[in-house]
């Protein structure tokens, strides 16, 4: 079955992180995105390494199965290109993603006012920094500023340690997922009204919405949240403990006196610091190097297995771990997609959005530069001798 974003065209203009992210989701849904990209790009335009294959993983892989196209867009032949791909009656795309600075897109003629003009129909995202609105809408962002002045950063890392940024840059792809949301409800309540919207998402509104308890806490008790390592401000113990053989994790406890027979620690079944979950939050400190020095005496399998049923507890994986788990394996979570112009592949995560009925397909890698241009030029109507014409003016490039 195709996916059930399968009817949906988009011109994607999002470049590094946060806007490919969140088109990518569309994508991987069904959408077919055509993404513009600079007449003389090279793959080492394109993002960071490590290069396999020739090719950059970063780009490869959150640019997945959109269509490539070449634009220069200081040029008024592409602008006009632009235009008609969006003009209902020409290219019929309606969708248009870019995650360029606030007012970039507009100095260009490619601005919402200008395009919704083109297509009443439109829906334009905007993934931005700090939005198009306030006070800071013109300052550059990428993830690590906005997860500092965002509070993830403050409430990240060890007690007394240093602030901490998390493993993966999820500055950059909430802003992405919050993106895709947008889209999505602007399009269904487009069926109602017929009419297009801007979607402005910016990346430190999004990191606000995920700090969700966090604010609750601040906003309306005199705590300061801050850095509390692995564990929970409320439940205890919920963390990561060191094992014989590695770490693992553990979320609360069903029954306190079972638990403290099972780590074969009888002594504490009648402490009193330790009774109640709020006498173990607040005396965590005392209760945490008893814990390390019980979960040190067995393998993190042991431990698994003997606390069945009493608290929740898995393994901490690794990345390898995780990418060769039977459980991920059997999710589909680990895509193979070709490389572009080649017999070989490269393996990246899958979609965790599965549907019964029309589920994502990932089958194709990201695209060779410019490999879409003729493509999308003939779907608007431009004749073989007018788009030799626009390669020959550095208009638009071609991968033949």
């Amino acid at each position: 079955m195709p996916g059930p974003l399968n009817d949906l065209r988009i011109l994607d203009f999002t470049w590094a992180l946060a806007g490919p992210y969140g088109s990518m989701i569309l994508t991987d849904l069904g959408a077919e995105v055509y993404k513009v990209e600079h007449v003389g790009t090279n793959e080492r335009h394109r993002g960071a390494g490590p290069y396999v294959l020739g090719v950059s993983t970063y780009f490869f892989s959150v640019n997945r199965g959109k269509k490539s196209i070449t634009l220069d867009l200081k040029h008024p032949d592409a602008v006009q290109i632009v235009k008609d791909l969006l003009d209902p009656s020409a290219g019929g795309i309606d969708v248009l993603t870019e995650n360029f600075r606030p007012g970039a897109m507009a100095r260009l003629g490619l601005g919402y006012d200008d395009l919704s003009a083109v297509n009443p129909r439109l829906i334009y995202a905007s993934t931005s920094g700090f939005g198009h609105t306030g006070p800071y809408q013109h300052r550059p962002a990428v993830d690590v500023i906005v997860q500092g002045m965002g509070g993830v950063m403050s409430i990240t890392g060890h007690p007394g340690g240093p602030p901490a940024r998390p493993g993966y840059s999820i500055g950059d792809m909430a802003g992405g997922m919050y993106t895709a949301i947008g889209v999505l409800a602007a399009l269904h309540e487009r069926q109602t009204s017929g009419l297009g919207q801007h979607v402005d998402v910016a990346m430190l509104d999004a990191q606000v919405a995920l700090l969700e308890n966090a604010v609750v806490r601040a906003a309306n008790t005199d705590e300061i949240p801050g850095p509390i390592g692995t564990r929970h401000p409320l439940v205890t113990p919920f963390q990561a403990l060191p094992t014989k053989d590695g770490w693992m994790v553990i979320a609360g406890v069903k029954d306190w006196q079972l638990f403290c027979v099972k780590i074969g620690r009888d002594d504490l079944l009648h402490d009193e610091r330790f009774q109640t979950n709020p006498d173990r939050t607040e005396r965590h400190a005392d209760l945490e190097p008893i814990l390390f020095g019980a979960f040190r005496q067995r393998t993190t399998a042991e431990w698994a297995a003997e606390l069945e049923g009493v608290c929740i507890a898995a393994p901490m994986n690794t990345v390898p771990q995780i990418i060769n788990d039977p459980h991920i394996a059997a999710r589909g979570m680990i895509a193979e997609l070709p490389v572009a112009k080649s017999q070989k592949t490269i393996k990246v995560s899958g979609s965790p959005v599965h549907l019964s009925r029309t589920p994502p397909e990932l089958s194709r890698g990201a695209s060779a530069i410019g490999e879409h241009t003729r493509e999308a030029l003939e779907i608007i109507g431009r004749t073989p001798e007018q788009i030799e014409s626009l390669v020959a003016h550095g208009v638009v490039s071609v991968d033949e």
